[in-house]
């Protein structure tokens, strides 16, 4: 039965998937802050979050285009901005920049008494302009309708009433417990708090994904498939409840139920998310339990509808490095590490990959970068041979349905970060090479291991490095430094550094090779000429 299905949605899915990748993506529109208080009072924590949280779900509600509370959370994660109210106005405005918000949206609460008095302004950042302030206000019980009525300033044009919106939310006790729960740090009371808000209000089901959440991280998928299952069909949130079940089924190692699940998700709209989970799920399933829809199939189609998600080029590297397809494998790890070039697994595999196919010395070079980024594959490397050469069960399972505009964040979040990589490796490399010119290795080594975290292929850095730690004493990370230099870029003068670090090492057939090198491409080279004539004889 599953392989009929399985194959069914692939015919499905090329047939639909041109059309669905066509798709253009959501516009830019408002990024909504947690409103600052004025009060400031201890039991009113809450209110900040549930601010923003109200003020996005009702401008979706009247049909503008607002970022999610989970994109507002991904872009101050990656921009290392903290998730609070209290931030500066040009932070906030870089952050609506960097993902591509047509208007922020900030405000301030003030609660005397049983009221609450709400302003809020909007800031256009292709102008900068700021709009009037808008100024609502009612009894705290009201809450709802009052965020209601600001969103309305903000999209006048909408025909929904404040009636429709007030009739997507939960009992307000419900929902100050659901706040409460997604803004706790600790496991066990984000757990606490969601399952009161689910006993105030059953129906509440975004407190189910919430939980499931929780659950998830804490390794209790049975309890997260529990939690999700009975979310019923019709609701605003089943189908993401569908699909987290699915997941819970893949961890679960319930993979054939998992696949037939995510095939009906599929056939009711297309998805990258889907598709690559049921890929992941068929390199779960049992060797040969996949006739006629592999694991790479899957994740070929999931590319077509998402072809900039680095977690799917990885996975589709990997699939096809496990079908033993080398070239493919190649091809597919490079265009994830392009895509995140902090990508320890990526590396790792990619060169495992190249040295199967030959390249000895660049896939050294991968496997080392995996090495600096994670020490899990050093110890992997550091186990006996007999064992696999990559480490199993290495693929992603994705966690977010329709994705579409958390992609387009993700994608001007990666290019800003990009282009403020290339600026701050630009400048610790500058400052790093000053400071070695001056003999200050100390602080050299601090500026030139910034560069390479930022810029892991930079050869000049790995050079500069290498040769503070050989004045320093640190001869063989010193080696390993300008080994990376030259596979990174060989130039001679790496060379030459290395060869006098193998000396420094009693290495000196080493060092003659090295010597020999250079004096192979230059043989005009004084230094090399002088540094082999010191050499004992061999």
């Amino acid at each position: 039965m599953y392989v009929g299905v399985a194959a069914a949605c692939i015919l499905h899915l090329a047939f639909c998937i041109s059309s669905a990748g066509a798709q253009t993506r959501p516009t830019a529109g408002y990024l909504v802050i947690p409103f600052e208080s004025s009060t400031r009072e201890p039991r009113l924590y809450w209110l900040a979050e549930a601010s923003a949280v109200l003020l996005t779900d009702d401008l979706s509600a009247l049909g503008a285009s607002v970022f999610s509370r989970d994109d507002r959370l991904q872009a101050f994660e990656q921009l290392r901005v903290p998730p609070v109210a209290t931030l500066s106005e040009a932070t906030i405005i870089r952050v609506g920049r960097v993902v591509g918000a047509a208007q922020v949206v900030v405000g301030s609460y003030t609660v005397t008494g049983d009221t609450i008095a709400v302003r809020m302004r909007a800031i256009r950042l292709d102008s900068g302009r700021i709009s009037a302030e808008v100024v609502e206000g009612g009894p705290l019980v009201e809450l709802f309708a009052v965020f209601a009525r600001v969103a309305r300033r903000l999209a006048p044009e909408s025909a929904v009433s404040i009636e429709d919106m007030e009739r997507g939310h939960p009992p307000l006790p419900a929902f100050e417990q659901f706040v409460k729960g997604v803004l706790a740090e600790n496991p066990a009371t984000q757990t606490t708090f969601l399952r009161e808000a689910l006993r105030l209000a059953p129906d509440f089901h975004r407190s189910r994904i919430a939980l499931w959440n929780v659950l998830t991280d804490q390794g209790d998928h049975q309890q997260a498939f529990d939690v999700v299952r009975v979310v019923p069909s019709g609701d605003p949130q089943s189908r993401t409840a569908r699909f987290l079940a699915s997941v819970s089924l893949i961890h679960l190692a319930r993979n054939a139920e998992a696949v037939i699940a995510l095939t009906d998700l599929q056939r009711d709209k297309p998805d990258a998310a889907i598709l690559n989970n049921i890929g992941v799920a068929q390199l779960r399933r049992a060797v040969g339990s996949t006739v006629g829809a592999t694991p790479v199939s899957f994740f070929r189609l999931a590319m077509g509808l998402s072809p900039e998600d680095a977690d799917l080029a990885f996975n589709l590297g990997y699939a096809s490095w496990l079908a033993r397809d080398v070239p493919g494998a190649i091809m597919w790890l490079r265009e994830a590490v392009r895509r995140n070039t902090a990508d320890d697994a990526a590396h790792y595999v990619l060169g495992v990959a190249l040295q199967a196919a030959g390249s000895q010395s660049e896939g050294q070079r991968e496997k080392d970068l995996a090495k600096r980024l994670s020490s899990t594959y050093a110890e992997w490397d550091a186990r006996p041979t007999n064992t696999p050469q990559i480490p199993p069960a290495l693929e992603r399972i994705a966690l977010t349905l329709d994705a579409g505009r958390s992609l387009r964040v993700e994608e001007a979040l990666a290019a800003a970060g990009q282009r403020d990589q290339r600026e701050q490796a630009a400048f610790h490399l500058d400052a790093g090479r000053r400071l070695v010119e001056a003999g200050r290795d100390a602080e050299a080594i601090a500026e030139l291991r910034r560069t390479i975290y930022l810029t892991p292929y930079d050869r000049e850095a790995h050079l500069l490095l290498g040769r503070a730690y050989l004045r320093t004493g640190g001869v063989q990370a010193a080696i390993d430094e300008l080994k990376i230099s030259i596979w990174s870029d060989d130039r001679i003068d790496a060379h030459l550094v290395l060869a006098a670090a193998y000396v420094q090492a009693r290495e000196e057939d080493a060092a003659r090779v090295e010597l020999q090198l250079v004096l192979a491409r230059d043989p005009s080279n004084a230094e090399a000429r002088r540094a082999i004539d010191r050499l004992p004889p061999p």
